[in-house]
């Protein structure tokens, strides 16, 4: 296998750094190319002193100078904002690119990097939820690999490799969140520390808050009707708190396979950036002794209404599932601020889906159009509320 050239955008978070592990085990068969960060300089410049990229991008503008200075001496390019950042996945050497940003942004250099034959891991798994449709026709078009990192989606993956039967169904796992069993009444006074208590997963502030929501379940309800071609009727959710069975995949003679392993992103992450092949590691084994029960149960779609609302806006189409997320990330950013309630933070979506007209056939601005639309809507209906 020759060196693959990778761009890990996103770099600084949970998946960006723990991809950067795999890279750093496999020294004779990555590159990084490409390094980019929205915000943390200290350990972006670090990263790239370690890696020696091509070209370093930070989103902040503002933050320019200080990454420019710091890798002067250096003959790494930097280059700062959004379109930067887009031109970046652009370079010709570029084999995978990782998308590890956090939320919608991750759309635009999604589709550039298709558009320019470069094969994507998707750790960010707004890109489909917002337009899917879209990109997995640019996927088609362009003759590209489209590589699940998300554990679930990756454990799909693996299940259906070398399988010709079709699916009669994807049962996705979640682990509950922190409040796995608790009810309506429970949830009136949850704070942002509990809802920052994951018990299984360390993740970033949004994602965790979405798993707390079981809204991270949603949207990769929504990124697996794309990934795998099936309707939201053939995804099925189950709560397995101890997060060992990762996925399943049923086919229609009843069978029935599932990924197992311990919860730990950088198997997935591998996998993605080694496919089809798969590298011996030093990561812990999992052991059956070690897990002597493993339970499974019925996500409670009352309590939790935006995995309930993930699969309305998804039976609907057009934009739904656009105006879903971007409503969805405003919502969460305003409970991280201790702006609106962990409860409240539904009502803005279903609100904010009421609001927002459907509409079909859309092209990559008229999702832009619709994020920014919902975005506004969401903000001036948490305004509302406050006040």
């Amino acid at each position: 296998m020759e060196r693959k050239n990778i761009a890990i955008l996103g770099a600084t978070g949970s998946i960006g750094t723990q991809a950067l592990e795999v890279v750093r085990s496999f020294p004779d068969r990555f590159v990084v190319s490409v390094l980019s960060a929205a915000n943390n300089t200290d350990l972006l410049i670090q990263q790239a002193l370690e890696f020696l990229p091509k070209q370093v991008v930070i989103t902040n503008t503002a933050l320019y100078s200080k990454v420019k200075e710091a890798l002067a001496h250096t003959n790494i390019a930097v280059a700062a904002g959004v379109a930067a950042l887009v031109e970046a996945v652009e370079l010709p050497e570029i084999d995978v690119v990782l998308n590890a940003i956090v939320g919608s942004a991750g759309l635009r250099p999604t589709v550039r990097a298709i558009e320019k034959g470069k094969d994507i891991a998707l750790a960010n798994k707004e890109t489909l939820v917002v337009a899917g449709e879209l990109v997995m026709d640019l996927v088609a078009q362009h003759k590209v690999q489209m590589l699940p990192v998300d554990s679930e989606h990756s454990a799909i993956f693996q299940c259906l490799a070398g399988e010709p039967s079709p699916i009669e169904k994807i049962i996705l796992t979640a682990s509950g969140g922190p409040f796995r069993g608790k009810k309506t009444q429970d949830l009136r006074t949850v704070s942002r520390a509990q809802a920052l208590k994951h018990p299984n997963w360390s993740m970033g502030a949004k994602i965790t808050i979405d798993s707390a929501s079981l809204m991270n379940k949603g949207l990769e309800v929504i990124e697996a009707k794309w990934l795998f071609n099936v309707t939201a009727s053939q995804i099925e959710v189950v709560v397995h708190p101890q997060s060992i069975v990762h996925s399943l995949v049923q086919f229609e003679d009843g069978s029935l396979k599932a990924q197992l392993g311990l919860p730990d992103m950088k198997l997935p992450i591998q996998y993605a950036l080694t496919f089809p092949e798969r590298f011996p590691n030093t990561f812990k084994r999992f052991s059956f002794t070690d897990y002597a029960t493993l339970t499974f149960e019925q996500p409670d779609l009352e309590t939790f209404r935006n995995l309930k609302l993930a699969y309305q806006a998804l039976a609907e189409g057009g934009n739904r599932t656009c105006v879903l997320n971007a409503a969805n990330e405003v919502a969460v950013a305003a409970f991280l601020d201790d702006k609106v309630s962990f409860l409240g933070m539904s009502d803005i979506l279903e609100e904010t889906l009421c609001q927002i007209p459907n509409r079909k056939q859309l092209s990559l601005e008229d999702y832009i159009t619709f994020d920014k639309e919902s975005r506004m809507m969401a903000q001036d209906l948490i305004h509302r509320l406050k006040n």
